[in-house]
């Protein structure tokens, strides 16, 4: 299971730092990332990070969001910083994971978690 928190009201170019725990019987987890969607429009990706450290960003969150992972304690953490009006949108953690006795990661979602930028 994936389980995000910190969502939360905020005014613009204030920060907030989302976190997202996998629990359960873990055997590996591969590429963790954050997804969004805005009321009326698409989930879209908005940061991943592999097993090894590889980060990925929307052009949209480039040096103003922080994707960083804690593998020690399976979770996904996601620093937001100069937070805009656009940034408005439920965030979804997102991680594939192998379960300790099967052969293949699943790919999982998390339940949401509210961000609110006011200008």
């Amino acid at each position: 299971q994936l389980q995000a928190y910190g969502g939360g009201l905020v005014q613009a170019e204030g920060s907030l730092r989302l976190s997202c725990l996998v629990s359960g019987s873990i055997g590996n987890i591969g590429t963790m990332a954050w997804y969004r969607q805005a009321l009326g429009k698409e989930r879209e990706l908005v940061a991943s990070v592999t097993s090894s450290g590889t980060t990925n960003y929307a052009d949209s969150v480039k040096g103003r969001f922080t994707i960083t992972r804690e593998n020690g304690k399976n979770t996904v953490y996601l620093q937001m910083n100069s937070l805009k009006s656009e940034d408005t949108a439920v965030y979804y953690c997102n991680a594939d994971v192998r379960g300790r006795t099967a052969f293949i990661a699943r790919n999982y979602w998390g339940q949401g978690t509210l961000v609110t930028v006011s200008s």
